[in-house]
């Protein structure tokens, strides 16, 4: 019977993938791959470069669009301040003189929440539905990990106390006892390469024994650059719980050698079966 014969959604596979047995420790990123609260931020993200980036002679308002939105995707799942230093580096290599990243970032996080503070707001008030602003199956995922006794992690480009904040808005916070890490504004001291490395040191395992579900090429890259096993969640998230990848994430977290690439956590069974197999 074939890996995928057992999922009725959406799943891709690695070429010659085999579940693996010792799987003791599990990573997740946070947006895109737990939480949809901050879905859409591209939208905010991508317009404040193309207004900031000095236009060249000839060059449309869609072009620099363009040139934002691959600068931004290649960096994301790193820290937000590593998108804002190639903000800067944009604006200086056309002639212009850039501002601090630091000072681009909180600006950037100004606007962003302008846009999703309602969707916190809503789930204090009790008009949105926690779930709702979670990737689709994501609490049964928790719960199944937990059932297990996994200590779960995560690790997350925002910053931590946003992190933390809406881990908590969306009841989710528990499941990591503790063990959530995100962008620090001392950015050198903070990285999903570093949290990986701390678990596999504290809990004296290898790389082999950790598996992490993520929607950026970061996690899911240095998950295997340790010999993790990495599962890509391809999360369309505009449109959470239609069963459809995001194919720009699919295509780029299969090409960083993810293990598995699902669009959410609709078929929990199957994929708990690859993970710890009998």
């Amino acid at each position: 019977m074939s890996h995928s014969a057992r999922f009725t959604g959406r799943v891709e596979f690695a070429p010659g993938f085999q579940p693996r047995k010792g799987i003791s420790h599990v990573l997740f990123d946070f947006d895109g791959t737990l939480s949809i609260i901050r879905q859409g931020w591209p939208d905010v993200m991508v317009p404040m470069f193309a207004n900031i980036i000095p236009e060249k002679t000839g060059e449309s308002y869609e072009e620099r669009c363009k040139l934002a939105f691959e600068d931004i995707m290649r960096l994301n799942g790193k820290q937000t301040i590593y998108q804002m230093i190639q903000l800067a580096d944009r604006v200086r290599e056309r002639g212009g003189t850039p501002q601090e990243p630091l000072e681009y970032k909180h600006e950037y996080l100004r606007r962003l929440d302008e846009r999703i503070r309602h969707r916190v707001d809503g789930i204090h008030a009790g008009r949105i539905q926690r779930d709702d602003l979670t990737v689709f199956g994501t609490r049964g995922l928790l719960e199944a990990l937990s059932a297990r006794g996994l200590p779960l992690y995560l690790a997350s480009g925002t910053d931590e106390q946003f992190v933390k904040a809406e881990a908590e808005a969306l009841d989710i916070a528990r499941y990591f006892k503790g063990h959530i890490y995100g962008a620090q504004d001392d950015y050198k001291k903070f990285s999903k390469k570093m949290v990986i490395d701390r678990i596999l040191a504290e809990n004296k395992i290898p790389g082999g024994s950790l598996v992490a579900f993520g929607d950026g090429y970061v996690e899911i890259e240095n998950t295997k650059q340790v010999g993790g096993y990495a599962v890509a969640v391809a999360s369309d998230e505009a449109n959470n719980g239609s069963g459809n990848m995001d194919e720009w994430k699919r295509q780029r977290l299969l090409g960083v050698g993810a293990d598995i690439c699902i669009p959410d956590y609709r078929d929990l069974g199957p994929l708990m079966d690859c993970l710890f197999p009998a």
